[in-house]
């Protein structure tokens, strides 16, 4: 059971329409509205079944008649003051929603038999949403206003979603209304006032910081300490206080706090778990909605005192979200919590450790806060979820070259026997995988074996696809290489091929493969690898790493003049690049981007490019580098591809699966992006994606609303010539190719 004092969209006035009625309805997806008169009093509810029985009584709909002629005025309420286990046993099958009323009948709150999400502020505390990152400040701004404004700044910096600070109100807090000057008080009391009287800001003052806090995109909270600390933040209107370890043996004030209908944030520390139960019990009783945070109370705790294993067990007694509160040293306990579950984070935070007050001591400096927020927010993702396992993008070009398939070891003509000892298994991967051996031996061949000719899962399955001619309303082709283009030119009616090149390509005598003329156009793509490891980069901040960069393009434009004079319909052939623009440990910041782009533009100047057209690719946020994983910065946005082909003259790859990744990613509207950028594409890649890293999918394997796609390219690139660059599409002669044109055909 949850007690929801946010009311706003559950209320509707008696004398509102049933039309905005319903309006709110639909906007609180909970089925129902309570009616309340212009004094707030609740005088009927209305559900979707009093809607429908209104409507099937009615002789004429009026959706403009008032809600009080339709509400139900023999409804269930509870007063103000009834228990947990009150409220509990009112729900039954009919009952799922309790409203809540004082004794004037003004409607206080409403009781929900399941839970809703739990929120603090924007933030939701669930096992499927990240974390939520505290950095206390508490009293570290050693009273300056000033300096809580930089510790709010570099809080944000640091990738903190709060800031949290403390109030007391010294002279109902302490015996001796917080004398620092008190001789008979124990040191340890002594040092603490003095420090409280000196560094403590007015209320006042924590204000302006609340509000600053909120003016720059960060949430505050605050600890109160006493009953006067906590009527100043009610008031204030934060969305949430935070119980210090040092109270929740303080039953008082966990009642008053409880009471405010707030979420609370409860700390552990100190507390026996026979207290933390006391505490619960009385949260419960409350309906309060609550967080337990684990935490050791030692300043800095012994690392063999925290016990994270405990977490588990703080989770059962509280039977709600739990967190972690840290005192001890660095930050790998509180990555760790992450992984065991904690869904609140709490850690001191400072510009310096060395400044006077004990919490300095254990707080985290800037740098070490926003290490620790990535290595959370790392943990987070890698966490996934229990799904069946599958096997992802990277693992598959790494299976492919590490794999093992079957070959045959021997000629062997079409509907002869394939025997046990005609099947050997070898590298590279790219066939029929070895444990599929058994369904092989015993069938007659499907087509002639050469020896050393991979088996392929059409060997074995019915649904092998042929090629055939097609019909696009725009030129078409597929991927090739060198090695293949003689057996595949001929299987359909392309217009184009794009050589996708590697870095070897470029020493090949070219005669080798090429000894005539086709009546073909051709796009060539550059390789993205080059000799000693050296990816593209045209962005690169290392000038002789960029310089590299533009000799190895320029060997391909030299290779791609060489070619042109084999294809009659090239006219100034495209080449793809991957223009660079990757890092290795995280994304670049957006305020570094139009450097980058420039350096581009810059790198692509210095080029001998008479003749053909350089067209930079749009990229993945996730790029897979020959089956490790890298982010990728440019030619991502629509904003950024805009900028940079308007300002430069260039036109762009379009490449489907990469951009809709990139909009997945960034949480854009792929059909937005498409509009916006689709008029500098002059050649397509065409396939399908899933999630923010699966590229090169077959057609239908992934999201793509490819009926979408084909109407904006229709109005947006109707000359864009395109291939179905599937992942693997070429292998057992270009099986993946024939399947994607199939499908694509309907749509293009």
């Amino acid at each position: 059971m949850i007690l929801e004092r946010n009311l706003s969209k559950y209320i509707v006035f008696s004398e509102d329409s049933l039309l905005s009625a319903l309006r709110r309805i639909n906007d609180n997806k909970c089925g129902i509205v309570f009616s309340v008169s212009e004094a707030g009093k609740l005088e009927g509810v209305l559900t979707d079944g009093d809607v429908r029985r209104w409507l099937t009584e009615s002789h004429q709909v009026d959706l403009d008649v008032a809600v009080s002629l339709v509400s139900n005025k023999q409804f269930t309420s509870l007063p103000q003051e009834a228990s947990h286990d009150e409220i509990e046993s009112a729900f039954n099958e009919r009952i799922h929603i309790i409203p809540i009323v004082d004794r004037h009948q003004h409607l206080v709150s409403i009781a929900k038999q399941e839970d809703s999400e739990f929120r603090i502020g924007e933030f939701v505390i669930a096992d499927d949403k990240p974390a939520l990152l505290i950095a206390e400040i508490g009293n570290n701004h050693n009273g300056s206003v000033e300096l809580a404004y930089r510790l709010v700044d570099e809080a944000i910096k640091a990738g903190a979603d709060c800031a949290k600070f403390q109030l007391r109100h010294m002279p109902s807090l302490y015996l001796n209304a917080g004398n620092p000057t008190d001789a008979s008080e124990d040191l340890g009391a002594q040092y603490t006032l003095d420090l409280l009287s000196r560094f403590q800001l007015p209320v006042e003052e924590l204000f302006k910081v609340f509000d600053y806090c909120k003016h720059n995109g960060i949430m505050p909270l605050c600890t109160p300490f006493d009953m006067e600390s906590l009527d100043q933040l009610d008031g204030y209107g934060l969305p949430a206080f935070k119980l210090a370890s040092a109270d929740l043996t303080n039953h008082d004030l966990l009642a008053r706090m409880a009471r405010t209908g707030r979420p609370l944030i409860c700390s552990t520390g100190m507390s026996n778990e026979g207290e933390i139960v006391d505490a619960v019990r009385i949260l419960r009783r409350l309906n309060a909605q609550f967080v337990l945070l684990h935490c050791n109370s030692t300043y800095p705790a012994p690392f063999k005192d925290i016990h994270l294993n405990y977490m588990d067990r703080l989770k059962r007694i509280g039977n709600c979200p739990i967190g972690y509160s840290g005192h001890e040293r660095g930050i790998a306990v509180a990555i760790a919590a992450v992984a065991r579950g904690a869904r609140v984070i709490e850690k001191h935070f400072t510009l310096d450790r060395n400044m006077e007050g004990n919490d300095h001591r254990v707080s985290l400096l800037p740098d070490e806060f926003r290490t620790m927020v990535q290595g959370i927010r790392e943990v987070e993702e890698s966490l996934g979820s229990q799904d069946t396992r599958r096997v992802t993008q990277g693992e598959m070009m790494n299976r492919e070259v590490l794999g093992k398939s079957l070959v045959i070891n021997r000629d062997l003509a079409r509907d002869s026997i394939i025997t046990d000892e005609m099947i050997d298994v070898r590298s590279p991967g790219k066939g029929l995988p070895p444990y599929r051996k058994a369904e092989l031996v015993g069938m007659f061949a499907r087509h002639d074996f050469k020896a050393g000719d991979f088996f392929f899962p059409s060997d074995v399955d019915s649904n092998a696809v042929v090629s055939r001619p097609y019909n696009f309303s725009r030129p078409f082709g597929v991927p090739i290489r060198y090695h293949d283009m003689a057996k595949m030119i001929g299987r359909s009616n392309f217009d184009l091929v794009e050589f996708h090149l590697s870095y070897n390509d470029l020493d090949v005598e070219l005669s080798t493969f090429f000894d005539g003329n086709y009546d073909l156009d051709f796009v060539v793509h550059s390789p993205e690898l080059f000799a000693g490891d050296h990816i593209m980069d045209l962005c690169s901040p290392d000038p002789e790493y960029r310089a590299r960069s533009v000799r190895e393009l320029q060997r391909v434009i030299d290779i791609t003049r060489k070619l042109k004079p084999h294809f009659s319909r090239s006219k100034r052939p495209l080449i793809i690049i991957n223009a660079g623009g990757f890092s290795l440990d995280g994304f670049i910041p957006q305020s570094q981007h139009a450097a980058l782009y420039d350096l581009v533009a810059e790198s692509l100047l210095q080029l001998d490019s008479e003749g053909v057209e350089i067209i930079p690719q749009t990229m993945p946020p996730y790029p897979w580098h020959f089956g490790g994983q890298r982010y990728h910065n440019l030619f991502l946005s629509a904003e950024d591809i805009d900028a940079f082909c308007s300002r430069h003259g260039y036109r762009i790859c379009l490449d489907i699966s990469h951009s809709q990744l990139a909009c997945n990613h960034m949480g854009v509207s792929f059909k937005d992006f498409l509009e916006q950028v689709a008029a500098y594409s002059a050649h397509l890649h065409i396939v399908d994606a899933e999630g923010v890293d699966g590229e090169g999918l077959q057609i239908g394997s992934g999201t793509i609303d490819f009926g979408m796609v084909s109407d904006v390219l229709a109005r947006k690139a109707a000359g864009a010539s395109f291939v179905p660059e599937i992942w693997q599409g070429h292998k057992n002669g270009g099986e993946g190719f024939w399947a994607a044109l199939d499908r694509l055909e309907k749509w293009f």
